[in-house]
């Protein structure tokens, strides 16, 4: 077995990049030993990575009309708008940016199932947004965790 170390001489861990990926997506942050990486940020092109899980939400595909519905063309529609023309809110966002996400997240059923961490506002940007997770029971898309809200990330494709 071969394993990758960085230039201090400390085991890198491995990586998945979901850049690729289309749709909206929640990373739980959970020690799994694997980051999740997503290219962020608007134009910026940042390369934001956590340790857990992704799990892929509310996207869906009209076959009779080859539609692509997901609260991704929102939320990516808002950052492109006119308060920040696709620069990425690299310097973090506001209550306003809160409300309108909430809103959006609403129009899909997810506004109970999470919850944008205000007390992160600053670390969050465009496609990157960190979130507190509630406790699933209404749902049934996870199980097993303890100690809910669980940290995470609300993600999704960058507009660059």
């Amino acid at each position: 077995m071969k394993f990758n170390y960085d230039v201090n001489g400390n085991m890198k861990k491995p990586q998945i990049e979901i850049w690729d990926s289309v749709g909206l997506g929640i990373i739980i942050e959970y020690p799994t030993g694997i980051l999740i990486a997503n290219q962020t940020g608007g134009t910026t092109c940042l390369q934001s990575k956590v340790e857990g899980v992704f799990l892929p939400l509310a996207n869906d595909y009209l076959e009779e009309t080859k539609e692509f519905l997901s609260p991704e063309i929102q939320l990516s529609d808002y950052f492109k708008g006119k308060k920040y023309k696709g620069s990425g809110a690299i310097n973090g966002i506001d209550l306003e940016d809160v409300q309108n996400m909430n809103e959006i997240l609403s129009k899909s059923g997810l506004d109970q199932l999470i919850e944008i961490d205000v007390e992160r506002l600053k670390e969050s940007h465009e496609a990157w947004i960190h979130i507190k997770i509630n406790d699933d029971k209404d749902f049934g898309l996870i199980s097993g965790f303890d100690n809910y809200p669980l940290k995470g990330v609300l993600t999704w494709s960058n507009s660059d």
